[in-house]
């Protein structure tokens, strides 16, 4: 029997198989836009805990980056020169907790490049929870 079929039906009806390929081409074609639409949602940006304007709580965290209108950086209080140093005291710092947490608060009037300086430096130092500070209207 050259070219017949491995299933044997005694009678000759009409065949009663379920055809899989189609349905696994469509099974990858949703994987493959799943796969897609989660890239495109992780790839946004900063993850950032933003505390509510009006109704948020407080943020409890041990480690508070400060930038000024002028661009200085303040660690707890303590200014630093240097991005190197201000990295490894951020570092000492959230060595302390278990999920450490970071608080960064930018002038209103100040530009937006220092605000993403202090973002780039906590993150450099390993801590990845970022909430930004704000003040109640």
């Amino acid at each position: 029997m050259a070219g017949g079929s491995l299933y044997q039906d005694d009678d000759q009806g009409a065949i009663t198989d379920i055809n899989v390929t189609p349905f696994v081409d469509v099974v990858l074609v949703i994987l493959v836009v799943f796969i897609v639409t989660a890239k495109l949602i992780v790839a946004r940006g900063v993850e950032i805990d933003k505390p509510k304007a009006a109704t948020g709580g407080e943020v409890q965290s041990t480690l508070r980056v400060s930038v000024t209108e002028k661009g200085d950086l303040y660690v707890n209080g303590d200014r630093f020169t240097d991005d190197a140093a201000a990295v490894a005291r951020i570092k000492q710092i959230a060595a302390t907790t278990s999920k450490p947490k970071a608080i960064i608060a930018g002038s209103r009037v100040g530009p937006y490049g220092n605000v993403m300086r202090a973002i780039d430096l906590v993150q450099q130092a390993g801590v990845t929870a970022i909430a930004l500070e704000n003040e109640r209207p």
